[in-house]
C-alpha cells in the first residue's frame, strides 16, 4: 500500500475496516508516508551495524563464539550433481548479497561492518551414510563463526553413495534470518540451474538495496532518541509503559531449578493441529475479528496460567521486520521481536480474553519497528545468564512459504527435499513453533506444531505433556469459545 499507493495504513486499520468500502475511507484519511528505502549513495565510510546487529555483537563479546545463533538449511539432492556448479553458484550468491561477505569489527567508536569486495564461501565435501548424517549434520550446525574473521555463510556438502547428497548451509543470524533463508535458496538454485546449462553466471537485476543500505537508513527512520520528536522516541515510551512491571520469569512446572548459567542445550517435541480443528479456529478468529495467530495466543496464555505462570503472560514473538519492499528478496537480519503481554486474571471466557490480546496485539503491532535489542537495553530487566530478558515463552506462526526447503525450484537433474534439521540450541524455556501446511489426507489445512524446550529445565516427557495439552487447550477453545480458562484442564 505504502508503495502503490503512497498511503500509510496501520494494521490496525486493516482489522477495523476489513471491507474494500472502509478502507477506501481510510486511506483516503491517512497519515504522511515515511521516507522509501534507497541505495545509499555515496555510502559512509564507517558502515553502522543494524540495532539488532548491535545487540547479537554484544552478547557474541559477552558469551564468546557460539552455535546459538546458527541458522540452518539442508536440502536432500538425488541424482548426478555438479559439484563445481555447485561452489560457483555459492560464490553467485555472495556476490549478490553482500551481507554474505560481511566481516565485523570494532574500535574506540564501537562496532562497524566490513563489506568485503569479494569472498569466498568455502564448500567441505565429506562422505558419510544415512546412518551418521543427523550426527555429521548436527556437528556442522553447532560448529561456531568467528565474526571479525569468517564470513557467516558456511556450506557442507554430505555424500550419501548412489546419486545422493544431502547440502547443509549455515548462516550467522547477525546476517540472515528465517525468512532470508527463502532468497538464499531461491538464488542458489537458480545460480546452479544456470551455471549447469550455460556454464555462466546468473544474469539476474541487480538488488535495489543492500543490508549496509537498510542500517543507514533504520538509523534515518528511527531518529535520534535526544530528540522529543523522534519516531524511536515515540515508540520507546510506548514500550516502557506497556511493560513497566513485567514478571521477570514465569514459574513453570520446571524439572530441575534454574542454573545460574545457561547452557542452551534443548531438545524438539513435535505435533500437530489436524485440518478440522485449523478451520474451526480459523473460524473462531474470523468471528472475533482476529487472526489465527491471536486466537492461538489466547490458547497458549490460557495453558501457561494453567500450569502456573499467574496472570501476567509475556510471549515472544517473531515479526518479519521487511517494512519496505526492497527487502522482501535481500537475505539480512531484518526480523525483530515483540513482546506482547496478555492479563489473563478475572478467569475470563477464551472470547474476552482473545479480545483482550487482539486490542493488545494491535497496539503492539503499530510500534514494531524498535528493535527488540535496544528494548532490553531500555526497559533494562534484571541482567541474568540463566534466562532470557523480558519473556522466557516463545510463539510464532508461520502462513507464509519462506523456509528454505520450501522455496527451492526444480534443478536440472536432480530431485530435491527439505532434509530437517534441528540446531539443538535453546534460547528460551519453551519456544512453540507452528506452521501452516496442506494436509496430505484431506487436502485440508493442517498446523505443523514444534516445541523446542530447554534441557536445563525440563525433562522430555515433561514437554511432551505441555504439548499434548497445549493442543487441548486449542480444541475446548474452539468448541466452545465461551467456556472460562478457569475451567480447562
Amino acid at each position: 500500500i505504502r508503495t502503490v499507493l503512497d498511503a500509510e495504513l496501520a494494521v490496525r486499520r486493516v482489522f477495523e475496516a476489513p471491507t474494500v468500502a472502509e478502507l477506501a475511507a481510510v486511506l483516503d484519511a491517512s497519515a504522511v508516508v515515511r521516507s522509501p528505502l534507497r541505495a545509499v549513495v555515496p555510502r559512509p565510510a564507517r558502515l553502522p551495524l543494524s540495532l539488532a546487529q548491535q545487540r547479537l555483537w554484544f552478547l557474541y563479546q559477552f558469551e564468546g563464539p557460539s552455535a546459538t545463533y546458527n541458522i540452518p538449511v539442508a536440502l536432500r539432492l538425488r541424482g548426478p550433481l555438479d559439484e563445481g556448479a555447485l561452489r560457483s553458484a555459492l560464490g553467485d550468491v555472495v556476490v549478490r548479497h553482500e551481507s554474505l561477505r560481511t566481516l565485523f569489527a570494532e574500535d574506540a567508536e564501537g562496532p562497524y561492518q566490513v563489506v568485503l569486495d569479494s569472498a569466498e564461501v568455502e564448500l567441505t565435501v565429506a562422505a558419510t551414510d544415512r546412518e551418521a548424517i543427523h550426527e555429521e549434520l548436527g556437528h556442522a550446525i553447532r560448529t561456531p563463526f568467528d565474526l571479525m574473521n569468517d564470513v557467516p555463510l558456511r556450506a557442507w556438502l554430505f555424500q550419501l553413495g548412489h546419486g545422493e547428497h544431502v547440502l547443509l548451509l549455515v548462516a550467522h543470524h547477525i546476517a540472515s534470518d528465517a525468512w532470508s533463508m527463502g532468497p538464499l535458496a531461491r538464488n542458489l538454485t537458480a545460480a546452479y540451474a544456470t551455471r549447469v546449462t550455460t556454464g555462466d553466471a546468473p544474469g539476474w537485476e541487480p538488488l535495489p538495496v543492500q543490508y549496509a543500505d537498510y542500517s543507514v537508513w533504520q538509523r534515518e527512520m528511527l531518529g535520534a532518541e535526544d530528540d522529543a520528536d523522534s519516531e524511536i522516541t515515540r515508540q520507546l515510551a510506548y514500550w516502557k509503559a506497556a511493560l513497566a512491571d513485567l514478571p521477570e520469569e514465569l514459574p513453570l512446572p520446571f524439572d530441575r531449578p534454574r542454573p545460574a548459567t545457561s547452557s542452551y542445550e534443548g531438545d524438539r517435541i513435535t505435533f500437530e493441529v489436524p485440518s478440522g480443528l485449523h478451520e474451526e479456529l480459523t473460524r473462531v478468529a474470523r468471528e472475533r475479528r482476529a487472526s489465527l495467530f491471536m486466537v492461538v495466543q489466547t490458547a497458549l496464555s490460557t495453558l501457561l496460567t494453567r500450569l502456573g505462570a499467574g496472570t501476567d503472560i509475556p510471549l515472544g514473538t517473531a515479526i518479519a521486520g521487511r517494512t519496505d519492499d526492497a527487502l522482501d528478496d535481500l537475505v539480512g537480519f531484518f526480523v525483530n521481536t515483540l513482546v506482547l503481554r496478555t492479563d489473563t486474571s478475572g478467569d475470563p471466557t477464551f472470547a474476552e480474553l482473545l479480545d483482550r490480546v487482539r486490542g493488545k496485539d494491535l497496539e503492539a503491532y503499530a510500534y514494531q519497528d524498535l528493535p527488540f535489542e535496544r528494548l532490553v537495553e531500555v526497559v533494562n530487566p534484571e541482567r541474568s545468564l540463566s534466562r532470557h530478558p523480558l519473556f522466557q515463552t516463545m510463539l510464532t506462526l508461520n502462513n507464509t512459504e519462506q523456509g528454505g526447503a520450501s522455496a527451492v525450484a526444480s534443478l536440472p537433474g536432480l530431485s530435491v527435499a527439505g532434509e530437517p534439521v534441528a540446531a539443538g540450541a535453546a534460547k528460551f524455556d519453551l519456544s512453540f513453533r507452528l506452521a501452516e501446511r496442506r494436509g496430505e489426507a484431506d487436502g485440508g489445512v493442517v498446523l505443523e506444531g514444534a516445541l523446542d524446550f530447554s534441557t536445563d529445565l525440563f525433562d522430555r516427557a515433561t514437554a511432551q505433556g505441555i504439548a499434548e495439552r497445549f493442543v487441548r487447550v486449542l480444541t475446548a477453545l474452539a468448541e466452545d469459545p465461551d467456556r472460562r480458562i478457569g475451567d480447562v484442564e
